[in-house]
Protein backbone atom coordinates (compact mmCIF):
# COMPACT_ATOMS: atom_id res chain seq x y z
CA UNK A 1 0.00 0.00 0.00
CA UNK A 2 1.63 3.39 -0.99
CA UNK A 3 1.82 6.08 1.84
CA UNK A 4 -1.31 7.80 0.72
CA UNK A 5 -3.53 5.10 1.63
CA UNK A 6 -1.72 4.22 5.00
CA UNK A 7 -2.31 8.22 6.10
CA UNK A 8 -6.10 7.22 5.31
CA UNK A 9 -6.21 4.26 7.10
CA UNK A 10 -4.56 5.81 9.94
CA UNK A 11 -6.74 8.55 9.91
CA UNK A 12 -9.73 5.88 9.89
CA UNK A 13 -8.39 4.54 13.02
CA UNK A 14 -8.15 7.56 14.67
CA UNK A 15 -11.38 8.54 13.99
CA UNK A 16 -12.60 4.78 15.27
CA UNK A 17 -10.62 5.61 18.73
CA UNK A 18 -12.48 8.57 18.79
CA UNK A 19 -15.88 6.84 18.41
CA UNK A 20 -14.77 4.87 21.34
CA UNK A 21 -14.46 7.20 23.66
CA UNK A 22 -17.35 9.81 22.43
CA UNK A 23 -19.83 6.88 21.38
CA UNK A 24 -20.98 8.29 17.90
CA UNK A 25 -19.57 6.07 15.79
CA UNK A 26 -18.81 1.97 16.36
CA UNK A 27 -14.88 2.43 16.83
CA UNK A 28 -13.66 -1.47 16.99
CA UNK A 29 -15.60 -1.84 13.97
CA UNK A 30 -14.05 0.73 12.10
CA UNK A 31 -10.41 0.45 13.43
CA UNK A 32 -11.36 -3.74 12.63
CA UNK A 33 -11.80 -2.44 8.91
CA UNK A 34 -9.51 -0.16 8.07
CA UNK A 35 -6.71 -2.56 9.25
CA UNK A 36 -8.71 -5.14 7.17
CA UNK A 37 -8.47 -2.70 3.95
CA UNK A 38 -4.69 -1.98 4.90
CA UNK A 39 -3.80 -6.14 5.35
CA UNK A 40 -5.82 -6.73 1.57
CA UNK A 41 -4.02 -3.72 -0.09
CA UNK A 42 -0.66 -4.62 1.38
CA UNK A 43 -1.10 -8.58 1.39
CA UNK A 44 2.35 -10.49 2.46
CA UNK A 45 2.37 -12.61 5.77
CA UNK A 46 3.43 -9.24 7.63
CA UNK A 47 -0.04 -7.38 6.92
CA UNK A 48 -1.59 -10.56 7.43
CA UNK A 49 0.01 -11.59 10.81
CA UNK A 50 -0.79 -7.86 11.92
CA UNK A 51 -4.55 -8.04 10.94
CA UNK A 52 -4.46 -11.50 13.14
CA UNK A 53 -3.05 -10.05 16.07
CA UNK A 54 -5.29 -7.33 15.60
CA UNK A 55 -8.15 -9.03 15.33
CA UNK A 56 -7.23 -11.34 18.15
CA UNK A 57 -6.67 -7.92 20.42
CA UNK A 58 -10.17 -6.51 19.44
CA UNK A 59 -12.37 -9.22 19.52
CA UNK A 60 -10.60 -10.17 23.26
CA UNK A 61 -11.65 -6.27 24.50
CA UNK A 62 -14.87 -7.33 22.95
CA UNK A 63 -15.46 -9.97 24.74
CA UNK A 64 -13.95 -8.65 28.10
CA UNK A 65 -15.96 -5.37 27.73
CA UNK A 66 -18.93 -7.39 27.96
CA UNK A 67 -18.01 -10.52 30.78
CA UNK A 68 -16.33 -8.25 33.39
CA UNK A 69 -18.55 -4.99 33.58
CA UNK A 70 -21.49 -6.93 33.74
CA UNK A 71 -20.24 -9.41 36.33
CA UNK A 72 -19.10 -6.81 38.54
CA UNK A 73 -22.96 -4.73 37.78
CA UNK A 74 -24.16 -8.10 38.55
CA UNK A 75 -22.51 -9.02 41.81
CA UNK A 76 -23.72 -5.08 43.14
CA UNK A 77 -27.80 -6.67 42.46
CA UNK A 78 -28.05 -3.63 39.33
CA UNK A 79 -30.67 -5.17 37.04
CA UNK A 80 -30.35 -5.24 32.98
CA UNK A 81 -33.54 -3.47 32.85
CA UNK A 82 -31.68 -0.45 34.83
CA UNK A 83 -28.70 -0.44 32.38
CA UNK A 84 -31.22 -1.02 29.42
CA UNK A 85 -33.80 2.62 31.01
CA UNK A 86 -30.13 4.15 31.31
CA UNK A 87 -28.91 3.64 27.89
CA UNK A 88 -32.22 4.48 26.37
CA UNK A 89 -32.38 7.70 28.07
CA UNK A 90 -29.05 8.26 27.34
CA UNK A 91 -29.67 7.84 23.69
CA UNK A 92 -32.19 10.57 23.81
CA UNK A 93 -30.26 12.48 26.18
CA UNK A 94 -27.47 12.73 23.05
CA UNK A 95 -29.44 14.45 20.50
CA UNK A 96 -31.12 16.83 23.09
CA UNK A 97 -27.67 17.90 24.28
CA UNK A 98 -25.11 16.81 21.80
CA UNK A 99 -22.41 14.93 22.86
CA UNK A 100 -22.08 15.02 26.91
CA UNK A 101 -26.38 14.21 26.97
CA UNK A 102 -25.34 10.67 26.04
CA UNK A 103 -23.39 10.39 29.62
CA UNK A 104 -25.84 12.78 31.44
CA UNK A 105 -28.93 10.34 30.05
CA UNK A 106 -27.22 7.21 31.47
CA UNK A 107 -26.62 8.37 34.61
CA UNK A 108 -30.32 10.27 35.05
CA UNK A 109 -31.93 7.02 33.14
CA UNK A 110 -30.19 4.92 34.97
CA UNK A 111 -31.10 6.53 38.76
CA UNK A 112 -34.82 7.31 37.49
CA UNK A 113 -34.82 3.32 36.83
CA UNK A 114 -33.26 2.45 40.61
CA UNK A 115 -35.33 4.82 42.77
CA UNK A 116 -38.40 2.91 42.02
CA UNK A 117 -36.98 -0.31 43.04
CA UNK A 118 -35.16 0.99 46.44
CA UNK A 119 -38.14 2.49 47.39
CA UNK A 120 -39.78 -0.64 47.70
CA UNK A 121 -36.54 -2.63 49.22
CA UNK A 122 -36.34 0.37 51.80
CA UNK A 123 -39.96 0.66 51.98
CA UNK A 124 -42.10 3.56 52.58
CA UNK A 125 -41.91 7.44 52.42
CA UNK A 126 -40.19 7.28 55.97
CA UNK A 127 -37.12 6.11 54.92
CA UNK A 128 -37.10 8.90 50.78
CA UNK A 129 -33.93 9.54 51.86
CA UNK A 130 -32.23 5.96 52.17
CA UNK A 131 -33.89 4.94 49.16
CA UNK A 132 -32.83 8.13 47.11
CA UNK A 133 -28.87 7.20 48.34
CA UNK A 134 -29.15 3.21 47.93
CA UNK A 135 -30.46 4.42 44.11
CA UNK A 136 -27.76 7.20 43.46
CA UNK A 137 -25.24 4.16 45.20
CA UNK A 138 -26.40 1.69 42.33
CA UNK A 139 -26.58 4.93 39.40
CA UNK A 140 -22.63 5.51 40.62
CA UNK A 141 -21.82 2.20 40.50
CA UNK A 142 -23.25 0.93 36.89
CA UNK A 143 -21.92 4.45 35.35
CA UNK A 144 -18.38 2.92 36.89
CA UNK A 145 -19.05 -0.49 35.10
CA UNK A 146 -19.46 1.41 31.90
CA UNK A 147 -16.62 3.64 32.21
CA UNK A 148 -14.70 0.32 32.49
CA UNK A 149 -16.16 -0.89 29.60
CA UNK A 150 -15.00 1.67 27.46
CA UNK A 151 -11.51 1.46 28.40
CA UNK A 152 -11.09 -1.85 28.09
CA UNK A 153 -12.81 -1.50 24.60
CA UNK A 154 -10.24 1.24 24.54
CA UNK A 155 -6.73 -0.12 25.39
CA UNK A 156 -7.79 -3.44 22.77
CA UNK A 157 -8.34 -0.62 20.44
CA UNK A 158 -5.22 1.54 21.13
CA UNK A 159 -2.91 -2.20 21.30
CA UNK A 160 -4.35 -3.56 17.74
CA UNK A 161 -3.64 0.24 16.51
CA UNK A 162 -0.09 0.23 17.80
CA UNK A 163 0.19 -3.69 16.15
CA UNK A 164 -0.66 -1.94 13.24
CA UNK A 165 1.19 1.25 12.98
CA UNK A 166 4.27 -1.14 14.44
CA UNK A 167 3.97 -3.29 11.40
CA UNK A 168 3.44 0.28 9.14
CA UNK A 169 7.15 1.12 10.36
CA UNK A 170 8.95 -1.78 9.95
CA UNK A 171 7.86 -2.38 6.47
Amino acid sequence: MNAGGEVLVALAIAVGLVGIVVPILPGTILIFAAITVWAIASGGSVAWTTFAVATFLLVTSGVVKYTWPGRRMKDAGIPTRSLVVGGLVGIVGFFVIPIVGLFIGFVLGTYLAELPRHRSVVGGSTRMRDSHSAAWRSTVHATKAAGLSILVELLGALLASGVWLAAVLFT
